[in-house]
C-alpha cells in the first residue's frame, strides 16, 4: 500500500475532536492528492492519501474516516461504482476532472453528498468537506435533539435550599467545567441523573447532546451493541451497521446509569474507552475514538464489589476520581415541601385547577421517611392531586401515607431460625418479610437490599415470591 502523505503533529489540529475527523483522499494523480492531503491537513483535519481503491480498502479495514475524497476514475476501479458501497462509512464527495452535469446527478443518485471539479480551490474543497460532515451530524443527531426536547419538557428541575443539597450542587459547579469523568453515588429515587444532567449543563460541552444508557435493564451484548455499536453481521439479525451512543453523543457526555449491574466483559470495554478513547463496535476490528465525557451514577456500594471482586478495582478507581454524593430525601428535611409543591404546581397547572398543600399534608410529608425518595414523592404528590378531585386543598388523607413510616426505622428487624440457617434460607426469609410489606414498592424493596430493580425482581422470582 502506497500512502502519499500523512500529516505531522503539528500540522494536525489542537484538539481531540478535530485529530479525529480524518478524511481519506483517493486519488491516482500522486500530485493532485498530495496537495489535497496538506490542504485539509492545514484547515485542521487528519488526511490520509491512497492512489488506488485497493489501498482505500486496506485503510477502510483499519481505520473510519469522517468524510471520503474519491475520485470518479481508479486505475483498479469505476469511483461512482465504490460510492454505494462507500457512502454506508461516511459521506462521499466525487472528484472528476469532467464537469458534465449527467457525472454530477449520476454522484449523487449514487449517494455522494458533493461534486467537485478538477482543480480544486483549497476553499471549494473546504466547504464541500465542512457540507458534508455537517450534513452526517445533522443525520445522527436528529432523533436525538429530539429526544432531547422531549426529556426538557418532561424532566424535573433539581430543587433546594436545604445543606446537604447545597453541598452537592457545590461539588457539581466545581466538577462541571473540568472534562473529568465523574462518579454520581446515592440511593434509588434520589434524583442522580438530574445531578448529570446539571454536570453536563453546566459544561463546556452544553450545546451538544447528553446520552443516557441505562445499564440494569440491558443484556450484556446488547449492552454492548448499544453504547459502542455493532458491524453487520455481528449477531442474528444485525442487517447493518449501526453506530453506538459514544458515536452519537460525539462532542458530548455519556450518562452511564446503575454502573454497577454491568458484566466484567463490558467493564473491561469501559475501562478502555475511558483511558485511551477507543473503541470497537462489536464484531468490528477498527479502532474508532470517542470525543465523550462520561459521567456514571450507582446506587450500589462500589467498594464492597470491589472487594467482593465483582466490580474492577481499577476501573472504580477511574471512575471515582470525582464522587458527588447526592443526599437521601430524609436529609433534605426543608426541601421536601418545596419539592412537593413544584410537583403540585406542575401537575395543576396541566389540569388548569388551582391547588396546594394543606398544613396536615405538610407535617405528614415531613414526617415521612420517603425510602423511594424524590421519585416517590413524585408519585405520591400526582397521586394526591388527582384523588382531590375538585378541591383546592390537598389533605392528608389524599397523600395516604404511613401514619408512622419513620418511627418503623428505629424497630428493631429481627429473622429466627430454629436452627443455623443457610445463607439461601436467610435469603428466602429475608425477602418473604420484605415481599409481604404492602407499602413497600419494587423500587423501595431494590433500595433496601441495596440493589437494582432488576436483581431485585430476579430474586423475588427465584424464590416465587411476588
Amino acid at each position: 500500500m502506497q500512502i502519499i502523505d500523512r500529516p505531522s503533529d503539528a500540522d494536525a489540529a489542537a484538539s481531540v475532536h478535530d485529530r479525529r475527523k480524518m478524511v481519506l483522499v483517493v486519488e491516482d494523480d500522486a500530485t493532485l492528492n498530495r496537495l489535497l492531503v496538506r490542504q485539509l491537513a492545514q484547515a485542521g483535519y487528519a488526511a490520509r492519501g491512497v492512489l488506488r481503491w485497493k489501498d482505500a480498502q486496506k485503510i477502510l479495514g483499519e481505520e473510519e474516516p469522517a468524510v471520503a475524497l474519491l475520485d470518479m476514475r481508479l486505475p483498479d476501479a469505476n469511483g461512482l461504482d465504490m460510492v454505494p458501497h462507500l457512502k454506508d462509512v461516511c459521506p462521499v464527495v466525487v472528484l472528476t476532472a469532467y464537469g458534465a452535469i449527467e457525472h454530477a446527478v449520476k454522484a449523487l443518485r449514487a449517494g455522494a453528498t458533493d461534486y467537485l471539479v478538477k482543480p480544486v480551490r483549497g476553499e471549494e474543497l473546504e466547504l464541500a468537506i465542512g457540507r458534508a460532515l455537517e450534513r452526517a451530524s445533522l443525520q445522527r443527531d436528529g432523533l436525538f435533539w429530539k429526544d432531547r426536547v422531549q426529556s426538557i419538557e418532561g424532566a424535573g428541575r433539581m430543587i433546594g435550599a436545604s445543606a446537604a443539597f447545597r453541598r452537592a450542587t457545590d461539588l457539581v459547579a466545581m466538577v462541571a467545567p473540568t472534562d473529568q469523568t465523574v462518579l454520581v453515588l446515592g440511593e434509588s429515587g434520589v434524583g442522580k441523573e438530574l445531578f448529570a444532567r446539571a454536570i453536563h449543563d453546566a459544561s463546556t460541552r452544553a450545546d451538544s447532546k447528553f446520552v443516557a444508557i441505562d445499564c440494569s435493564t440491558l443484556q450484556a451484548n446488547l449492552f454492548e451493541s448499544e453504547l459502542f455499536g455493532h458491524e453487520r453481521g455481528s449477531f442474528t439479525g444485525a442487517d447493518r451497521r449501526k453506530e453506538g451512543l459514544v458515536e452519537v453523543a460525539d462532542g458530548g457526555t455519556v450518562f452511564l446509569d446503575e454502573i454497577g449491574e454491568v458484566s466484567a466483559t463490558i467493564q473491561a470495554k469501559l475501562l478502555r474507552i475511558l483511558e485511551t478513547g477507543m473503541f470497537r463496535r462489536l464484531g468490528g476490528t477498527k479502532d474508532l475514538r470517542a470525543d465523550v465525557r462520561f459521567v456514571a451514577a450507582t446506587n450500589r456500594n462500589l467498594q464492597e464489589m470491589v472487594r467482593g471482586g465483582t466490580f474492577r478495582a481499577d476501573l472504580y478507581y477511574r471512575l471515582s476520581r470525582f464522587v458527588v454524593d447526592v443526599p437521601p430525601l430524609r436529609e433534605r428535611g426543608e426541601d421536601i415541601i418545596t419539592i412537593a409543591e413544584s410537583f403540585v404546581y406542575g401537575r395543576a397547572f396541566r389540569r388548569n385547577v388551582p391547588k396546594r398543600l394543606g398544613s396536615e399534608a405538610k407535617k405528614a410529608l415531613l414526617a415521612y421517611h420517603w425510602p423511594g425518595n424524590v421519585r416517590e414523592l413524585k408519585n405520591v404528590v400526582e397521586r394526591a392531586v388527582l384523588l382531590s378531585g375538585d378541591a383546592e386543598t390537598i389533605g392528608v388523607a389524599e397523600l395516604g401515607l404511613s401514619p408512622t413510616p419513620r418511627s418503623a426505622e428505629s424497630k428493631s428487624f429481627r429473622l429466627e431460625f430454629d436452627a443455623p440457617p443457610t445463607l439461601e434460607e436467610i435469603e428466602r426469609v429475608y425477602l418473604t418479610r420484605l415481599a409481604a410489606r404492602t407499602d413497600l414498592s419494587r423500587a423501595d424493596m431494590a433500595a433496601i437490599l441495596g440493589i437494582s430493580e432488576r436483581n431485585t425482581y430476579r430474586l423475588l422470582a427465584k424464590h416465587k415470591l411476588r
